[in-house]
């Protein structure tokens, strides 16, 4: 089974920072691309960045690059996203993402609230 958890947000003051960890288990975690998804409540979730298997190659969304940066360690089963000079807009939960076998898998998330 599949099993995606998300930790490391809380509450940060805009401009602050946070780093976002997803532990993985029930897969190969080196073998597969891996993804941070966002969603605000009542909102659909919003795609933020992605990594390749092999952590070499690195996607974000408009509205992060140059603020966020994903990465990988795949001896831990672990992927990161550092947040750095966070906006209010941003509080929303935070999940990661994979597909194996062709199926989608979203763990559990994490809240990121930025608030003064």
């Amino acid at each position: 089974e599949v099993q995606l958890v998300a930790s490391g947000g809380g509450l940060v003051q805009p401009g602050g920072s946070l780093r976002l960890s997803c532990v993985a288990s029930g897969f190969t975690f080196g073998n597969y691309d891996m993804t941070w998804v966002r969603q605000a409540p009542g909102k659909g979730a919003e795609w933020v960045s992605a990594i390749d298997a092999s952590g070499r190659n690195t996607f974000y969304a408009d509205s992060v690059k140059g603020r966020f940066t994903i990465s990988r360690d795949n001896a831990k089963n672990t992927m990161y996203l550092q947040m750095n000079s966070l906006k209010f807009e941003e509080t929303e939960i935070y999940h990661c993402e994979t597909k194996v076998d062709g199926a989608n898998n979203t763990g559990q998330g994490t809240q990121v609230s930025v608030s003064s």
